[in-house]
């Protein structure tokens, strides 16, 4: 599986993959809207629970590659996450931090985005982060998403949850 924009490609991770990712998923700034940054152990399950997740939806968080070097910048994809007690799907993202604010997150949840809409039965589709990252909800707004709710969160304190309809997901393209 490959989804390529103008500046990315997303493909399927492969343990290979481990020392790239964990240098952004144990970064602590990265991680700061995290309980705590990961280390190795939580890493290589971060990379087995989205092969995983590959055989058992048919998607999972991809790796992104910046077509121009071939280097892996983050992670973007769908993933079924509980927000608020409802298992529902999500687009999440992680973009290496020397990336912030070139508008590769949004650009990759984009592709994403669409790819959910062409390929799932999804009605709508969701992503929530915690109320202080201020990157992750101006990144969901990009791609289309509306704050939907708060709500208390045992692991993020309070949590956001951003959506957007297959209803309007077609008006915007």
């Amino acid at each position: 599986m490959k989804i390529k924009t103008e500046r990315l490609i997303l493909r399927e991770y492969t343990l290979r993959d481990f020392d790239a990712i964990y240098e952004i998923l144990s970064d602590p700034e990265t991680m700061q809207h995290y309980p705590k940054p990961f280390d190795e152990e939580r890493t290589k399950g971060w990379i087995e629970w989205n092969l995983q997740n590959y055989k058992e939806y048919g998607f999972g968080l991809w790796a992104v590659i910046l077509k121009e070097t071939g280097e892996f910048i983050g992670d973007c994809g769908l993933t079924i996450q509980n927000i608020d007690g409802e298992l529902l799907p999500e687009i999440g993202y992680h973009i290496h931090k020397k990336y912030w604010r070139r508008g590769f997150g949004g650009e990759a949840a984009r592709a994403v985005r669409d790819w959910a809409f062409r390929n799932t039965k999804y009605n709508c589709l969701y992503s929530y982060m915690k109320y202080t990252n201020v990157g992750s909800y101006s990144t969901a707004a990009a791609n289309g998403m509306k704050k939907l709710k708060e709500y208390p969160d045992e692991k993020k304190g309070i949590s956001y949850a951003y959506a957007i309809t297959r209803e309007e997901w077609q008006n915007l393209i």
